[in-house]
């Protein structure tokens, strides 16, 4: 589909209702479905009905548009239906085609009638025959033995109170955008563990986006769940005035539902990601196999015990993964896909940073001494509520130098530390997020380390602090037998000893306060026997 320019306002239009109001519209109707299936289904459900009225109500605005447009030029009104049933008038301005069967206000007519579940699944069959960039993506899951027909109308009436058009000045793709992306959060809570395998929170992406500054170039994930990563690299450079194909997005997932969410999340966001012709398995069937980008972030599953290995594999260039542990077969066929200036940022569990066993630790150091690695981050806890185990972020660059024209500060044989633990806030009992200043400072570290163009900018120069960052000289991470956990290379945070007083001084008169403590202490308890005395008569 062809990019859609960004709309820039943020506020509904008067008597429209707000983002609040339609998120909780929606999440409503996530709850008329969920005492009758697990998390899982009915997150395809119901995000599969909110995809469905966004196009049908893109579509009508777009079709409202063409029909003044057309008016507006003096074509007589008779003629007007000629251009309403245009595809190009709709694909063109990046709107997706609807048949007069797949449209919402046929459906919802027709919500109470028995048959809503067909009416569904051939709706989303039309539209995926008149868009074939959704071809095989759209659930068909709504005429089953198992729905709750009577439910599902009343899902189709809930979901028509909610209008993804009339925010402002905002297009209808942008508000489903971020609709969408709230769902797939509140969904991954809802499934707990399990929907770590298709959500990254949302500031951890962020910190990844802003460490890389993807501005241009091919950007790869090769576990992509629901297609977090790449969404935050399109904000990322929008935000910085480019355009959505400044970028080219590829991506694999292994699982097929995590799959179809990515290929909707990508279209809802306008994005043409190139995710594979299916699901696979990466280290299976790498759909990617010419791929060299320049740009690479991951959350790989932590500490993956089944895994499709082999012994016989050119990825492994720094040592055979263990069959036992995934992580470091994941950061070789991330490396494998750098191109010769390629960055990447990855989200692994802490144990891959200082674990010895099953020749894990020999795969690190080679890693190591190859100069790959660039930045070590260690995150603080409970920023993944699906999963207690600590993380951390491993930072890799294929040429740690200048790098000609971009006048980058020549990193070879360094790796810079930072420890993260203690940033973050707390938004409810069991989560942290990274604020807008946690991820602003760590990511301006790295760049002014870095000495990128935006740190010149800024007139910046890199300097260590203590209990926070460090640059660190192989040498220095080979004493420490290649062990990478910031907390051994930042030290200490530095105290303010520029009030303290000579020790012998303090001592006394900490003496002296002491003992006018007890003088007083004395004091009072004379005077209370004195009067328990007199009430004792």
């Amino acid at each position: 589909m062809p990019p859609r320019k960004r709309a820039a306002g943020q506020n509904a239009l008067p008597g429209m209702p707000t983002m609040a109001d339609l998120r909780d519209t929606l999440w409503k109707a996530a709850d008329k479905l969920r005492g009758s299936m697990d998390a899982a289904q009915y997150k395809d459900f119901v995000l599969g009905l909110v995809f469905l009225k966004y196009v049908s109500d893109s579509f009508e605005e777009r079709r409202d548009q063409i029909k003044q447009e057309v008016l507006d030029q003096g074509i007589p009104e008779g003629r007007v239906d000629t251009f309403l049933d245009d595809v190009d008038e709709y694909t063109g301005h990046g709107v997706f085609w609807v048949p007069g069967e797949a449209r919402w206000s046929h459906l919802a007519e027709r919500a109470k009638a028995g048959e809503i579940g067909l009416l569904l699944d051939n709706a989303m069959d039309a539209i995926m025959k008149s868009n074939p960039a959704l071809l095989g993506v759209l659930p068909k899951i709504f005429n089953r033995d198992n729905v709750d027909q009577r439910r599902l109308g009343e899902l189709v009436d809930l979901i028509s109170d909610a209008r993804f058009t009339g925010h402002g000045d905002r297009a209808a793709r942008d508000v489903l955008g971020e609709v969408y992306e709230y769902f797939l959060e509140k969904f991954a809570r809802a499934e707990g563990k399990r929907g770590g395998e298709f959500y990254t929170p949302r500031s951890v992406v962020r910190l990844l986006v802003e460490m890389l500054e993807p501005y241009s170039g091919r950007v790869y994930d090769p576990c992509c769940g629901s297609g977090g990563m790449f969404v935050q690299a399109e904000k990322f450079v929008l935000n910085h005035r480019g355009r959505r194909d400044d970028i080219a997005v590829y991506g694999q997932e292994s699982n097929e539902r995590t799959w179809r969410l990515a290929k909707m999340n990508l279209a809802i966001h306008g994005i043409s990601g190139n995710l594979g012709p299916r699901w696979e398995d990466a280290f299976h069937a790498d759909k990617h196999p010419d791929l060299r980008a320049d740009f690479i972030l991951a959350n790989p599953p932590f500490n993956m015990s089944d895994w499709s290995r082999s012994v016989e594999d050119s990825r492994w260039r720094y040592g055979v993964p263990p069959a036992g542990n995934a992580n470091f077969a994941w950061l070789q066929h991330i490396v494998s896909k750098l191109a010769e200036r390629g960055t990447a940022g990855v989200v692994l569990a802490n144990g891959s940073m200082s674990s010895k066993q099953s020749g894990e630790g020999e795969i690190r150091a080679a890693m190591v001494e190859a100069d790959l690695v660039s930045c070590m981050i260690a995150l603080p806890p409970q920023l993944f509520r699906t999963t207690q185990i600590p993380a951390c972020l491993w930072f890799f660059a294929k040429d740690k130098g200048p790098q000609g024209t971009k006048r980058l500060t020549d990193r070879r044989g360094e790796v810079l530390f930072i420890d993260a633990r203690n940033m973050g806030k707390m938004v409810d009992r069991t989560e942290r997020v990274l604020t807008d200043e946690d991820v602003a400072k760590i990511a301006g570290t790295y760049r002014v380390w870095r000495g990128t163009a935006s740190a010149r900018a800024q007139d910046q120069a890199y300097e260590d602090e203590p209990g926070f960052c460090y640059s660190a000289t192989l040498d220095e991470i080979r004493e420490h037998d290649h062990a990478l956990t910031p907390g051994r290379y930042v030290g200490a945070a530095a105290t303010d000893t520029s009030g303290d007083e000579p020790i012998a001084d303090k001592i006394e008169r900490l003496k002296k306060e002491l003992y006018a403590h007890f003088e007083e202490s004395s004091r009072i308890e004379q005077l209370i026997r004195g009067k328990l005395e007199r009430l004792n008569v």
